[in-house]
Order: structure tokens, then sequence, then C-alpha cells
């Protein structure tokens, strides 16, 4: 699959860290030129050892309609097509159901819903007219979560929000082909991942008190993986740059489950 986006323009949400900077440095690999969104100040990309493998950093709020019209004008008058949108950007809140407030579940729903929502309505223009000049169209990968597939305690508004991803992605690709867009839409379910996002999840589960530590935490998680570890973010890219290519082109409205084995028990 070497250079097999040769050619294409794709933008990354959640673009920083973590899987999100493994999906730029895999989609780049295979010929891309990618532009990576978030919400940190809009930079170079740099070159040399370090430097962020995207081509361009943009500054993006998800939930923010104004700077999506930015990013698209951008994207419009420098490169005059957009073939792929991955929808990486995302939060967790860790809580119980009785703690949370009204204003973090939004919070989730905001990043994780309305952020995809506004992402592909944004980018629509873009892709209706990049999909004819693509053998497989173009391509939308939305990231959702083993959280969408099957619940998870602590995580009531993850699991809501990442769930109505995974719906999302299939209604969208079922409406896309009734109007004929040559654009394809899939979903990624990742399960445990190597990032500081999980660590985090660890620490929380040990503040709650549902776990001695976040080592004990890890532990657990690693168990409950049928691989007995958790999946390294290169893992999760691969997965994506696959969904980005004409390889998968008979893949639409589809679930990608990356997770090590978590929901084959």
């Amino acid at each position: 699959m070497a250079r097999s986006l040769e050619g294409t323009v794709a933008l990354v949400t959640g673009a920083g860290r973590g899987i999100g900077r493994a999906i730029c440095a895999a989609l780049a690999e295979a010929g891309a030129t990618v532009l990576g969104a978030d919400r940190g100040l809009s930079s170079d990309a740099g070159s040399g050892p370090g430097a962020h493998p995207a081509a361009e950093r943009l500054r993006l709020d998800v939930t923010c309609p104004e700077d999506w019209d930015r990013v698209m004008a951008h994207i419009s008058g420098r490169y005059g097509r957009l073939d792929i949108l991955v929808n990486n950007a995302g939060v967790d809140i860790v809580e119980t159901f009785e703690a949370m407030t009204l204003e973090s579940w939004r919070q989730c729903q905001a990043v994780n819903v309305d952020g995809v929502f506004l992402g592909i309505r944004k980018a629509l223009p873009l892709l209706r007219e990049s999909g004819p000049r693509r053998p497989g169209g173009a391509s939308i990968i939305n990231m959702s979560s083993i959280a969408g597939l099957v619940g998870a305690e602590f995580h009531a508004a993850y699991c809501a929000s990442k769930g109505a991803v995974r719906m999302l992605t299939k209604a969208l690709a079922l409406e896309f082909s009734a109007l004929g867009y040559r654009i394809r839409v899939n979903s990624v379910h990742p399960g445990g991942v190597n990032t500081s996002m999980v660590q985090t999840i660890f620490e929380r589960f040990a503040e709650l008190g549902v776990v001695e530590s976040a080592e004990q935490a890890r532990a657990l998680s690693v168990r409950a993986h049928a691989l007995g570890r958790l999946s390294e973010p290169e893992e999760i890219a691969a997965g994506v740059r696959f969904l980005a290519s004409d390889e998968a082109s008979a893949m639409h409205g589809a679930e990608l489950v990356l997770d090590g084995g978590y929901t084959a028990r």
C-alpha cells in the first residue's frame, strides 16, 4: 500500500498527539498531503527529527463553526480539494453518573458528536467535488471506540457520544449513496491504546477508588484485551490509512474494530 494516497489531501482533527499524530504520519507516508488540526496555535509542521508529520498544522476548535469555515476556506484556496476527512478529535469524561454535571456531559457531546457533525457538514462541498476523481471515492473516517459498541462503567457520557458517532456514520453512508455522492463513510473503534489520554483514565479510576492504583487499572485493562496488551497509536493509524485508500473501496458504513480482542469475549 506504499504511496497509495499519492496526490490526495487529508485533514485530521485532534492531530496534536497520540492517535491523531500517528494518523498524520501514516497518511503522509502513503503520499497524502496532510493537514493536522488541533486546538493549539497554528504553526508550520517544520522538518527534522521530532517534527510534526503533517504538511501544515492548523488551529481548529472542532466545536466552533467559524473555525471550520476558516479551515475549509484555507484548504479550498491553497489546495483546491479535500479527499480525506478524519474526525479524530475527542475527549473522555470519567465520572460516576450521579456526580456528572450537565456542563461536563455537554462538553463531551460537543467535542465528540458536534465536532463530527460540523466537520462533515463543512467539508462536504469539497469532498463531493473530490469523490469522482478517485476510484474509491472520497473518504470520511470517524473515530468512535469500543465504547460505541459495548458499555463501560464510569464512561456514560463517552459511551453515549461514541455510540452516536457510530450510528451517524451508518446513516450518512446510506444517505450519501442515495444522493449519488462518491463519499465513503466508516468508523474506527479502538480498544485500549498506549496514549496519555488512556493513562489519564487509569489515574482517574484510582482517584475514584475503584482500583488501588493506576498501575492496577492498566493491568486489568491489559487482561481484558485478548492479545494481552494495549494497542499502539500506529496500529490504529494503519487501519485509518487503509480506510482512506482505494483498497478499502468496498467498505462503506462499516465498523473497523481495532481492539486487541476486547469485544471478542
